[in-house]
């Protein structure tokens, strides 16, 4: 049974994840990585703070924090960043590029039936996930959830069924995007409640008490929130890690609606305008922002 909140405002239909903030430590090597393993671009410099992605796109924001801590286990923060990719040839371009330069940080993959993932970290122990996503025609969704499932995908097959030479010369040529963020919380309760019933998402997939996953549009999943390692978290203190979600609606008057909704129902948030900005029950900091501004 899909539980959705009893509020007719929900997010438009065309939202879209924006790039994740990461706070490292060392910026030159996690530049490196998210540039030479991941294969994105750097786009832009700006004072202690690198963007990188494919084209025009930003993916990742890396902004030095040497001032940082790592988080302590079982905090709340991120659970991995999913970079999507428009084909399996570039995906498997990327994979590519994993296994030859840091075959260390792989850590599993996986067949989901809405699409195919392969997961690793990157250096300061940020978790990853790249990905392809099937055609919403062979989508399943049953009693308004979407079926999503965890079978086995070897990287090998898939790399000799989809990598081609063109790929494997020009890893970086494609279009990328964070397809959706993954979050470890202290509770799905409180999550459901939140980025449900307060923020405007729909729920599209539950595992028990175990893991939330949430949409606009009837995506499989834009977040996911589980407590996998992190149940009865906290608060977060600042640390290394997560520094920011960005989430992008299509139209101002969609920013304007949510900042309203955001207020109505006593969630505190910073609206300069163009943004509007705000922290979940775990002092993961969200903000929202119209579609290429």
């Amino acid at each position: 049974m899909t539980l959705q909140s009893t509020s007719t405002e929900r997010l438009a239909a065309d939202t879209a994840m924006g790039p994740v903030t990461l706070d490292v430590a060392d910026l030159a090597g996690m530049t490196a990585f998210y540039r030479d393993v991941i294969t994105l671009q750097v786009i832009s410099e700006e004072g202690p703070v690198v963007t990188l992605g494919r084209g025009t796109t930003p993916v990742v924001h890396l902004r030095h924090s040497p001032q940082l801590r790592h988080a302590t286990p079982g905090s709340a923060g991120l659970f991995h960043t999913a970079i999507l990719f428009p084909t399996r040839t570039a995906l498997a371009a990327v994979l590519a590029s994993v296994a030859q330069q840091a075959p260390q940080r792989f850590t599993g993959s996986a067949d989901h039936l809405v699409s195919q993932a392969f997961y690793l970290d990157d250096p300061e122990g940020n978790g990853i996930e790249l990905y392809w996503d099937r055609d919403r025609t062979q989508w399943s969704w049953v009693h308004g959830q979407v079926e999503m499932a965890t079978l086995h995908l070897d990287p090998n097959d898939f790399l000799r069924q989809h990598l081609t030479p063109e790929a494997l010369q020009t890893p970086g040529s494609s279009d990328a995007v964070v397809g959706h963020v993954h979050l470890s919380v202290g509770d799905t309760r409180t999550a459901r409640e939140f980025y449900v019933d307060r923020l405007g998402f729909d729920t599209t997939a539950e595992l028990g008490n175990q893991a939330l996953f949430v949409s606009a549009g009837g995506y499989h999943h834009h977040m996911a929130m589980n407590v996998w390692t992190s149940r009865g978290a906290g608060r977060r203190f600042p640390t290394l890690g997560l520094g920011q979600v960005d989430i992008e609606l299509p139209t101002s008057d969609d920013v304007g609606a949510l900042t309203e909704r955001m207020r109505h129902v006593g969630v505190q948030s910073a609206d300069d305008g163009r943004t509007v900005s705000f922290e979940d029950p775990w002092a993961n900091r969200i903000q929202v922002r119209v579609a290429g501004s």
